[in-house]
């Protein structure tokens, strides 16, 4: 994807994400598609993976669609500490998203 393309892709995408709010969760196929971006969640992933430093786009809010965090390491230990503080609450390392996930709209 050109750089142009993708950058409005990203804000997009990052427009997406802050709509979450505090206590849910969305997949990234969600944020992708929510974004006008369909069959696009590896996009979302990007995005996330550059969001500026100290930047206020809550990207822990992004889990995967089986309700895991794919980030490794202490990142993804980060995610979940990030996620647990809001109430966020984990099984057996998966999220119910059912009972957290959100599919857009107005935030309750």
């Amino acid at each position: 994807m050109a750089g142009e393309k993708r950058s409005d892709a990203y804000l997009r995408i990052w427009r997406t994400v802050t709509r979450i709010p505090r206590g849910r969760v969305a997949s990234y196929g969600t944020v992708a598609r929510l974004s006008g971006l369909p069959r696009q969640a590896r996009m979302a992933g990007y995005a996330l993976h550059h969001v500026p430093g100290g930047s206020e786009i809550p990207w822990h809010r992004v889990i995967n669609a089986a309700g895991r965090i794919s980030l490794p390491g202490e990142r993804g230990e980060e995610q979940e500490r990030l996620l647990s503080r809001e109430g966020v609450v984990f099984s057996r390392g998966r999220v119910d998203m059912k009972k957290f996930g959100w599919k857009g709209g107005i935030p309750k």
